[in-house]
This record gives structure tokens, sequence and C-alpha cells, in this order.
């Protein structure tokens, strides 16, 4: 009996052997897509029982032609399992997106996308595999590239999908009749990603008309639509009342800042406007004061509410500044804290210290202005003999406050 045992036990040894040696040679030989493994069939034969854990990572795809796709998709395209089974609705036949798929990011390649970019764009929007890249890809990028629009640009599935004929070309003519040049075409577009699936004539003509009807002269309609080009997506309804809300803070469509304002209140909510200006009126900013500062430079509201907080604060306690005489100046409060006012301090506290600026001078007069202007004037000027002026520009040296200056 433990003889008989004994064979049984080798002859089963012997035939694990054989199956492990004719799975290695399966994995490393390739095989028709569709026919069945060659290792599976003598595994049947031999009727060896394999775990369940085993059956399941060797059972076939019910539909073997995934299996290709998604290995071509996620070698050439960077496309993950988890993005192909959000399309399932494509048709993923290997010998279709073998033959066009592969096109696409040649094409997309020839045009300077990188691998990155052709992975971003295939993750975001896998039905660009199907794309025809000389009838459709190709005109499309051409188009773009006349316009002079950087690939980085092109980044963008909304633009990729949209039709050439009946979306982006009628757009880009409806913006040039407004802004005039393609350069300022670019420059609108930058700032706005989805600003050519805008429909011209259900949205844009619309929008148009009703800043006409408001009294903007085309003047200022272009440079309303040149820094804030989503005006165009806005409902007339919606134009009116950010006309007559702009209009009770003071800023008439006559007004310069107009556009700027307008920008402003299309750029946040009504209760974020709300929740900003509590916030500057529990800083000790009058209602008057922050009402002047607003018409001066609107842009005072688009800054975050902890930016608002570290500023006003830093003004208040590190720089004993009254607020009333910053409001007064409100640019100041769009500057950088961190890549700006706290360098500029450290350097003027520095001249300070070695005598080569009164300590009594107007800190905010001292702060505004370009980098060129400040370098020039108090970096420049004074790094020859005091090399510390460099570091203190540069963000080397801490900001200590400004001890002992005249109030």
């Amino acid at each position: 009996m433990w003889q008989r045992l004994r064979l049984l036990s080798l002859a089963i040894s012997a035939a694990h052997s054989r199956w492990r040696a004719e799975v290695g040679r399966q994995i490393f030989r390739p095989h028709a897509p569709h026919a069945a493994p060659a290792f599976l069939e003598y595994q049947l034969q031999t009727n060896l029982t394999l775990p369940q854990s085993t059956r399941a990572a060797i059972a076939p795809d019910p539909n073997p032609s995934h299996t290709t796709t998604a290995s071509y998709l996620v070698a050439s395209c960077g496309l993950s399992p988890a993005a192909r089974r959000r399309n399932r609705g494509l048709p993923w036949g290997p010998h279709r997106l073998h033959c066009q798929g592969r096109r696409g990011p040649r094409s997309l390649r020839h045009y300077g996308f990188s691998d990155t970019q052709i992975a971003y764009l295939i993750r975001q929007s896998p039905r660009l595999l199907l794309i025809d890249p000389d009838k459709i890809l190709r005109p499309k990028l051409e188009f773009f590239a006349s316009l002079g629009f950087p690939v980085g640009y092109l980044v963008r599935k909304s633009i990729l999908e949209h039709s050439l004929n009946k979306h982006i070309i009628p757009c880009v003519e409806f913006l040039r009749g407004i802004l005039g040049t393609d350069a300022n075409i670019r420059l609108a577009a930058s700032r706005f990603p989805y600003s050519f699936i805008f429909d011209p004539e259900k949205k844009m003509r619309p929008a148009l008309q009703a800043l006409r009807r408001h009294g903007l002269s085309e003047e200022v309609i272009s440079k309303l639509v040149l820094i804030q080009i989503g005006v165009l997506r806005l409902a007339p309804d919606r134009i009116a009342q950010i006309i007559e809300d702009l209009e009770a803070l003071g800023l008439p469509v006559s007004d310069s800042r107009f556009v700027y304002g307008f920008r402003v209140m299309l750029s946040i909510k009504r209760e974020t406007w709300l929740r900003k200006v509590a916030l500057y009126r529990s800083l000790r900013v009058s209602e008057g004061d922050l009402l002047r500062a607003f018409r001066t430079q609107p842009t005072i509201m688009l800054i975050s509410e902890d930016n608002i907080k570290k500023k006003l604060r830093f003004f208040l306690e590190d720089l004993k500044l009254d607020l009333s005489y910053v409001m007064q100046r409100p640019v100041v409060i769009t500057y950088s804290l961190e890549k700006c006012i706290i360098p500029r301090c450290v350097v003027l506290s520095v001249l300070m210290r070695k005598g080569k600026i009164d300590r009594g001078i107007d800190l905010l007069r001292a702060l505004l202005g370009n980098s060129k202007r400040f370098s020039q004037q108090y970096v420049l000027r004074y790094a020859g003999d005091i090399p510390d002026v460099v570091e203190a520009y540069g963000g080397k040296i801490k900001f200590e406050g400004f001890k002992d200056r005249m109030a």
C-alpha cells in the first residue's frame, strides 16, 4: 500500500513539473489572441485541481480582444485599466485601435506633443484614439499653429474633441471681430481654457449685444473680453446684474477701472464677496476705506481670505502701519507677502541699520513699484558697499522688524 501511494505521489509530482514547464513555454511563446492557452487544455487532460486563486489568474478574458487592446493602451498611451473601463462604450477592438490609434499618438508627436502630454490627453479622452489623424486631428493642429498657439495650450480635450468647422473656426472668427488680432485672441484664450467651445450665435452674440445695450463702447468691450473672455458666455440678465452692482459701488461703465471691477464680480460668488467684506471689516478696515480701495484696485477682492488676513496683520503688527493709510494704496495688498513685501522690507531694514536710508522713510512708498525700480533704487545702488542687500533681496536673511524706526 505504501509503495502504491509513493508511486501515485511521484506521478502527481511529475505531472506538476510538466504543467509548470508548459506554462513557462506558453508565457514566453506568442500565440493567437483568440486561441485557448495550450497549458489550460493540458491541465484539464491531466485532471489536476488548481487552487481557486490560480484558476482565476489564468482564466481567459471573456473578450480576448480587450487584453491585447488594454496592453497597447497602457504601454503606448498611459491609459489605465480604470480609464478603459470608464469608456466601455468605445469599440475597443485591437484591430481598430492598433491601426488607427497608433497613428493618433504619432501625429501628436509630429506636432510637438511630449509623451507625457499625449498620455494625459488619452487618459482624459480615450476617444482621441479613434479620431482619424489625417482628416480631423491634423487640420485642427495646423489651424491652431497658424494662429500661433503653443502646443501646451492644445493639451485640452475640449479643443481636440470639438469640431473645427462647426465650433472652433466660427468662434475664432467671432473673437477676431472683437479683439482684432490673433495675438489678442491668444492672450484672451490663455486665461480661459474653454474659449473655443462657446456657441457664437447662442451664447456670444447675445452677450455682446447686452454689453452694447448697457453703453459699453467697442473699445471697452474689446478690453473686457481680452482680460475676461468668460464674459461672452454670460446670459444677458447676469451681465445686467453685474453692471448694476458695479454702478452701486461707484464703478460706472465710463470709469477706466470698470473692466477690472467686472472681472472681479464675474470671478467670485456673492457669498464669497460678503465673507471678504466681513473679513476686512473685522480687521478694522472701515466701510468707506474698503469701498474707496475697491474702486482704486478692484482685484483686492480676488485675494484669498487667508492672504487678506496675513497681509493686513503684517502691515498692522509687524510694520506698525495704520490700515487706513494702507487702504489708500491698495495695490500693495495684491503683492505677494513672501516673494515681494518681506524681501523688500529686509532690504530696507539692512539699509536703515547701515545708515544709508532714513529711519523715518515712508515704508509704503518704498515698497510700491515694480521689481526693476526697487532693485535699481535699493539693491543695485548699494550692492557694492553692502553685499547683505543682495542676500536680503534673495530671501536669505530673516526679517526681524524695523527696530527703533521713527514713526
